[in-house]
């Protein structure tokens, strides 16, 4: 017997449906072509400390870090009635296929299950990357050796017991640490949440703290025999007059270079001239972040409203798998471009029937590369035509997928990039232009345009040329604050992690990697920070941090909260699902993290909480009341630390 094991109930329907003659049992799918069945997520789940040993029911100090020797997983109590059958099933089988999501989660998932009951049938895995029936079919036709997947698996059990032995530990020791100074709350510790909510909360202070500055530019106008044309002043000298960014924030100073340059003589020359053709390559194709931050932008989605959409319109078979975090398509999907084409153009929105309209389907764009592809691929939409009965949400999610695959059968937008150095009064002024060759899928696809983009039209000139100058302009500007974190925004943050990486030599080192998070925890994790009280969502959908959000930050250590050492961790993750690196070495160096961090644990400073008695020999504990075998006394909440004790409360400090 054959038997299908599907991450969940509508995928196993589907599967069945491409199947001969399905027939619905009991949990599983009979059919002319094997058995099919299901999970329910992770119907394993790993146990708590206390199943390790019971003395870790109680939370203390002195146990931590709790590393366990052999790791073990127990039934989801919810989900036994339908692991009991997939287990009886599996016995039965003769050849297993493993039909998971294709990704590192889906992979675990099934392949858990079968370690978990000793299975040692043959396994195959079948990569749904689309639930219609042409994919399906075509999936199960290129049946892969399961064991091919080793390594992304280890990958996602690496990842699994990192985030328990972080979660398990830290937020014992942290929430230790905070009763010490009489805050009763949990505080829950997370290997990607924590430096994630540290990214809003130092972002809202260096909002707070933000001080404008003005600063100045001289843009002045030269004229040579073929024409006038602007540029803008490189000033070579630095010092009392520049900000630490290069930026000249003296208006007095700016007027004295702005009087020099309009006093004669007014020759000068080019000193460089230099024309580039450069090529601007289609937009790609979605991944579920790329798509959860243009929806975001587009929109005012949250990245769990687009992740619901877009996981619907997959399960309807109109888009492929949206957990994806590549933005690239295999070549053999290219065959199903003009069927493709031929159902968008029937769509009611405009700008996509505009967009196929004068789509090329021979056209090939950058985003066919099989070098790019993994277990999965860039979400676009699938040969099945849309009919309607699609809610705004997943018709405006469905368009923004539709665009960026449209676009593909674009020429690229190919220009002239001209770029023009004058030599005037000693000083160096800089011209650009541009000059557009073939248009392209601009024409039809409007990306906003930099602030700073030059949209002149240089004229000829030659290096040496003589030139005249006009005019000059001093041009005032003002510094901004950093945006402030929407949740769309900080998916974005997420993806582009190195980009908050305190130490720079490891900002060049991670510039390239996936982020942290995955594509589908991403949104999970900022929704769970809001649920738990350390994020709420003011006006225009702006993330704040709580009262509580700063006081967990402020009392980690800077290797908890910056996301240096998670970025590295999830660098090695991916190195890991590609064969580079081992489990045991992954969870090796999470335990010396894990215990260094416990160990600071112990000097974390909470502020005291409101309504206690603050401890007058170390300041930093309150007098809880504890029994002894004289009978009850008040005791130093930082005991053995501190061992202060008093009989009597009246005369300590009460924090109100």
């Amino acid at each position: 017997m054959r038997l299908y094991i599907a991450e969940k109930p509508s995928m196993a329907r589907e599967i069945a449906g491409c199947l001969k003659n399905p027939k619905h049992g009991d949990g599983f799918i009979q059919t002319d072509d094997g058995v099919v069945t299901w999970l329910v997520g992770h119907v394993l789940q790993q146990v708590s400390p206390e199943s390790y040993d019971a003395k870790y029911k109680a939370w203390r100090a002195e146990d931590l870090p709790i590393v366990p020797q052999n790791w073990k997983l127990e039934v989801n109590p919810k989900v036994a009635e339908q692991f009991n059958i997939v287990k009886k099933l599996i016995s039965q089988a003769d050849e297993i296929i493993h039909a998971g999501d294709p990704d590192r989660e889906g992979q675990l998932l099934v392949d858990e299950v079968l370690d978990f009951v000793g299975n040692d049938k043959p396994v195959k895995r079948i990569l749904l990357n689309a639930l219609d029936e042409t994919s399906i079919r075509r999936a199960n036709e290129n049946l892969r050796d399961n064991a091919e997947f080793f390594n992304l698996k280890q990958s996602a059990l690496a990842r699994s017991r990192a985030d328990w032995l972080i979660g398990m530990n830290l937020s014992r020791a942290y929430t230790l640490a905070a009763r010490r100074a009489g805050n009763n709350s949990v505080f829950p510790i997370g290997r990607v949440k924590t430096p994630t909510l540290a990214l809003v909360v130092r972002r809202e202070r260096e909002i707070k703290n933000f001080k404008p500055v003005d600063f100045y530019n001289i843009i002045a106008q030269f004229e040579h025999t073929n024409g006038k044309f602007l540029a803008q002043w490189k000033p070579k000298v630095a010092g009392k007059f520049f900000d630490s960014e290069g930026r000249l924030i003296d208006k007095t100073f700016a007027e004295s270079y702005l009087q020099k340059f309009s006093a004669a003589p007014k020759d000068g020359k080019i000193s460089s001239y230099q024309i580039t053709t450069k090529k601007e390559s289609q937009p790609l194709p979605f991944s579920l972040s790329a798509l959860q931050i243009a929806a975001g932008k587009t929109f005012g989605y949250s990245p769990q409203i687009v992740l619901a959409a877009a996981q619907s319109l997959y399960e309807k078979k109109l888009t492929t798998y949206p957990r994806s975090d590549c933005q690239f398509l295999p070549t053999n999907q290219f065959r199903d471009a003009f069927a493709i084409l031929a159902h968008l153009q029937k769509t009611a929105d405009t700008v996509l029937k505009i967009l196929i309209d004068h789509s090329d389907a021979t056209i090939k764009s950058w985003a066919w590369n099989n070098n790019k592809i993994t277990a999965h691929h860039a979400i676009i939409p699938t040969t099945k035509p849309l009919t309607g009965g699609l809610s705004l949400v997943e018709l405006n999610i469905y368009n923004l997928i539709a665009r960026n695959y449209a676009v593909q059968f674009y020429p690229p937008h190919i220009f002239d990039e001209t770029v023009a150095t004058v030599d005037y009064k000693g000083e160096i002024f800089t011209a650009r232009g541009k000059v557009i060759k073939q248009i392209g899928w601009r024409e039809f696809y409007i990306v906003k345009k930099s602030d700073d983009e030059v949209h002149q039209i240089l004229p000829a000139m030659a290096t040496g040329d003589a030139v005249t100058h006009k005019k000059s302009t001093l041009k005032k500007s003002t510094t901004e604050p950093p945006a402030h974190f929407t949740p769309s925004g900080l998916v974005q943050g997420m993806k582009e992690i190195h980009k908050y990486i305190k130490n720079p030599e490891s900002q060049k080192q991670l510039k390239d990697i996936q982020g942290i998070g995955t594509e589908a925890t991403r949104a999970e994790i900022i929704d769970d920070l809001i649920k738990r009280g350390f994020l709420k969502v003011g006006a225009r959908k702006i993330l704040q941090p709580t009262d509580k959000a700063y006081m967990l930050i402020d009392a980690l250590p800077d290797e908890m909260t910056y996301p240096d050492a998670t970025a590295i961790w999830e660098d090695k993750l991916h190195s890991m699902s590609e064969g580079d690196g081992t489990l045991e070495d992954f969870i090796s160096g999470q335990v010396k993290f894990t215990g260094e961090l416990c160990a600071k644990a112990k000097t974390a400073k909470f502020p005291v909480a409101k309504n206690t008695y603050v401890c007058p020999r170390c300041k930093t504990g309150v007098m809880v009341k504890r029994t002894g075998k004289n009978g009850e006394f008040w005791g130093c909440s930082n005991f053995p630390t501190c061992r202060m004790t008093c009989n009597d409360l009246k005369e300590l400090e009460f924090r109100s």
